[in-house]
């Protein structure tokens, strides 16, 4: 409720910012039109992974990884962070954060784990991996409408070399940390009987199809759209109690909602000109690194989505845009509010009993956030050059 709250404060400072004039409404009204395919991509998606996740296909999917990982606690760790980014990338990282925390507590629970390190390892992957196509992050949705016929394969090939820099590296840092509980062995639970086959067997097919169609070149609210619709209607027949307005994310799009609108507003009263003299020009690997330090404070001060729209007219090119994109994905991980895939998975933590330390939290990232950033972003200077 927090979050629906903010946004409504968001969106009215907005709306003042309109009727006062600081806003143009012709800006209020191409900020509207750039971002509502946006905005109903994250509505589409969330409800895909919500039903599927009623179905059952999420806990079929952890019960085989628990037995792909033959008792091995590090195995079953590299496959959780596998799953973190597979799922990341094809399904966006509030996605991950929503559905596959409670999926890897329970996984390490049963296990007779410690369910941190997993837990831990579901939100780093969901902000680092963030980076390789549009539909990974709201971000890089934005910056693609920015790269004007760049498609989600181009994309790819621009980010490719600092997405695995920023996949690797967490997950090096994650493993040193939490050794002593991942060097050990574990036993599986019997698998859980599915309540309903066709339930779970349609929510596979609908993900498995729609996991390449957003690469496709389609506008990607388009496929999850459908997909939406044919989960929908199943549901409507054999499990209509499940379709509820809770399944929207609503107080996500109040929030983005209402960043949007404030942060084109501190662009007309002069936040550009100001960035601008920050961040800098250039293509050199000192400037580039320039621009993802402020891009990663801002985010971390503020939230990467208003962070990236304060910073995007600054960047100016493709190359300065993607360093743009590592700092506000990549170097989202040091306070709670920096994304808001953490907030969503803090939710979860607190519904599923876990405890952790903001502090704590905050201290690891001050540790793997600069060194992620900087790794990536040399990667992308030296792979551009």
């Amino acid at each position: 409720m927090r979050t629906a709250i903010l946004g409504a404060a968001l969106l009215l400072v907005g709306f003042i910012a309109i009727a006062t004039g600081i806003l143009p409404a012709a800006d209020a009204l191409a900020i509207g039109e750039r971002v509502w395919p946006i905005l109903l991509f994250v509505v589409a998606i969330t409800v895909v992974t919500e039903l599927a996740a009623e179905a059952g296909l999420f806990r079929l999917v952890a019960e085989q990884t628990a037995r792909w990982g033959r008792g091995r606690a590090w195995l079953l760790w590299l496959l959780v962070l596998a799953l973190a980014v597979v799922g990341t990338i094809f399904l966006s990282l509030d996605t991950t954060a929503v559905l596959l925390t409670p999926v890897v507590v329970i996984l390490a629970r049963h296990a007779g784990l410690s369910p941190l390190p997993f837990a831990l390892t579901t939100v780093w992957m969901a902000n680092t991996a963030s980076l390789l196509l549009p539909v990974s992050n709201l971000t890089n949705l934005l910056a693609e409408h920015e790269l004007a016929g760049v498609g989600p394969l181009q994309f790819a090939a621009l980010t490719a070399v600092p997405a695995l820099i920023s996949v690797v590296v967490p997950a090096l840092i994650l493993f040193l940390v939490f050794r002593r509980d991942l060097l050990v062995r574990y036993r599986t639970e019997p698998a859980e009987r599915q309540d309903d086959r066709v339930l779970l067997v349609a929510s596979g097919v609908v993900v498995a199809l729609l996991i390449p169609s957003l690469v496709s070149g389609l506008e990607v609210w388009i496929p999850t759209v459908i997909a939406a619709s044919v989960l929908g209607a199943f549901f409507l027949v054999r499990r209509r109690s499940v379709l509820r307005f809770g399944l929207l994310p609503w107080q996500l799009v109040l929030l983005a909602s209402g960043l949007f609108l404030v942060v084109e507003a501190a662009h007309s009263l002069g936040l550009g000109m100001l960035l601008a003299t920050i961040s800098g020009t250039g293509h050199d690997p000192l400037s580039l690194l320039r621009l993802a330090g402020v891009a990663t404070l801002g985010a971390n001060a503020i939230d990467n989505l208003p962070a990236y729209l304060a910073l995007e007219p600054v960047a100016g090119d493709p190359v300065r845009l993607i360093a743009l994109l590592i700092g506000v994905n990549v170097g989202s991980l040091i306070t709670p509010w920096a994304s808001l895939a953490t907030l969503l998975w803090h939710e979860r933590l607190k519904a599923l009993d876990v405890e952790i330390s903001w502090g704590r939290y905050a201290l690891l990232g001050l540790i793997a956030a600069p060194i992620t950033v900087t790794l990536a972003t040399l990667g992308l200077a030296l792979s551009q050059g």
